[in-house]
């Protein structure tokens, strides 16, 4: 039977980390501008706090958190929509686990259970069929969130409901997509980033390919990186090397898992249960085209948010005057540049999306960066 340790023994050694740390030194030396590494998942974040690898590494390479976790970047507005949709007569609201505690205008979703709205936190999505089928008296309102990663189980859910006939189970559609979010950081004049670490699980579906446009068109590296301490060391290292050379090349680091095309299925699943949404509000990056999902126009009697339209808020809201989450999404600031950052904000006492969750950079700066 595979042990546990197994999937990861090697990927923690020390000795290697020791000695790739030296080998991109090398690299960093030849270099005659910083490289400043934007790291688009929350889960390579915490990989980078939890184990120190920000200080294994030259003082010309640096991190920059980006848009990459599904729970900080969505509005207040779409909390709103949760909160609303939760509020209503004989309906079940269905989501992933850190949604509940992200804060809205009217607050989280948390806080309306505490006041008697049945809002379940799930981590498998297919629990909500069982919930459908065991409150056939109820509307059940699974509120979809995540990056291309969770894509197909929404759509393998709705494939479920239609085939076995569970005509109480609804969707509100959050998925969002990671190419036109890293396209936004690059064309803001602000920005400092000139080499991106892809992420992992997103590009198994995806398949690598989705990146060439951002590297020739902005002339920076991609390397996709899996999770584990010697993934992301020697993906820095292949950065360096490319850096050094004066090239930029998508590059995959993570080939034990990720290839060129990805999973066709699962994207062909996707294609046929969702369309693109023409507008999509980020937070932090804001309106972005082209850049998030929603059911396709054959399922839009599942999609709640055209059956309860008329009672879902539609202004856009901004964040706390103090809470600088935004600004952290598009790699323009780090959490410590935040005054409430472990002060008025922390895991417990969340602000900001940023520190709800648990792939944000706030709360792995709040865990791991001796907060």
């Amino acid at each position: 039977m595979l042990a546990l340790k197994s999937l990861y023994q090697g990927f923690r050694d020390p000795k290697t980390i020791a000695k790739l740390a030296e080998m991109i030194a090398i690299e960093a030396r030849k270099c005659s501008e910083p490289i400043n590494i934007m790291e688009v998942c929350g889960g390579h974040t915490h990989t980078i706090l939890k184990y120190g690898l920000n200080q294994l590494l030259p003082e010309n390479i640096k991190f920059i958190h980006g848009p990459g976790c599904p729970v900080c970047i969505m509005p207040k507005e779409r909390i709103d929509h949760a909160t609303t949709l939760a509020s209503q007569a004989n309906v079940i609201l269905v989501t992933l686990g850190d949604m509940i505690r992200v804060p809205g205008s009217q607050g989280s979703l948390a806080e309306f259970r505490a006041k008697g709205c049945d809002i379940r936190p799930i981590y498998d999505p297919l629990d909500t069929l069982t919930i459908a089928i065991d409150n056939p008296d109820k509307t059940v309102i699974f509120f979809a969130i995540g990056f291309e990663t969770s894509t197909p189980m929404t759509a393998v859910l709705v494939e479920q409901a239609e085939k076995r006939n569970i005509n109480n189970l609804l969707f509100h559609i959050n998925h969002v997509l990671v190419p036109p979010a890293i396209d936004a950081v690059m064309a803001d004049p602000r920005a400092t980033v000139n080499a991106f670490i892809g992420p992992a699980h997103v590009s198994v579906i995806t398949g690598a390919k989705v990146y060439r446009p951002v590297v020739e068109k902005y002339h920076t590296p991609v390397v996709v990186s899996g999770f584990e301490p010697v993934d992301v060391m020697e993906s820095i290292l292949r950065i360096a090397k490319q850096k050094a050379q004066g090239i930029a090349e998508l590059d995959v680091q993570y080939s034990r898992a990720v290839t060129e095309e990805g999973n066709l299925t699962a994207q062909e699943k996707n294609k046929h249960f969702f369309e693109i949404r023409g507008d999509f509000r980020w937070r932090g990056l804001g309106p972005l085209p082209n850049s998030a999902l929603k059911l396709s126009a054959q399922y839009a009697h599942r999609d709640a948010e055209l059956i309860y339209a008329d009672r879902l808020p539609v202004k856009e809201i901004d964040d706390h005057k103090a809470c600088q989450c935004g600004d952290i999404l598009r790699g323009l600031a780090n959490p410590k540049d935040c005054r409430v950052f472990g002060r008025g904000c922390s895991p417990e006492s969340p602000l900001g999306s940023c520190m709800v969750s648990s792939e944000g950079a706030c709360n792995a700066y709040y865990r791991y960066n001796g907060v």
